[in-house]
């Protein structure tokens, strides 16, 4: 299982409503994520607009295509792309920063 952790930059005047988006996800959204494989999935956001993203996954490239198939995340992806910085014309999936694991205690 691969474990990935991300990074993205919310705007710090929208993280209220990004947190409120997030209260209420999609279920079709929901299910999606988790047919492509997408586990323990988490978002952890700083006040200042730091998103931290972390899941599992069996083939992380393999999940991110499954959801770059998916018609709902595509809808989503739209939806919350005004929240973030430094897109550069990506979708925020699309733009996500995966960090290099240099330590796990299992």
């Amino acid at each position: 299982m691969q474990r990935v952790c991300f990074l993205l930059k919310v705007r710090a005047e929208r993280v209220d409503e990004y947190r409120a988006r997030h209260a209420h996800v999609w279920e079709d959204m929901l299910a999606a994520l988790s047919d492509a494989g997408w586990h323990n999935y988490s978002l952890f956001l700083r006040e200042d607009g730091l998103l931290v993203g972390y899941l599992e996954t069996p083939d992380f490239e393999r999940a991110r295509a499954a959801m770059d198939a998916a018609d709902v995340n595509a809808r989503w992806q739209a939806g919350m792309a005004d929240f973030f910085e430094e897109l550069d014309g990506r979708a925020p999936d699309a733009a996500m920063r995966p960090l290099t694991e240099v330590f796990h205690l299992a």
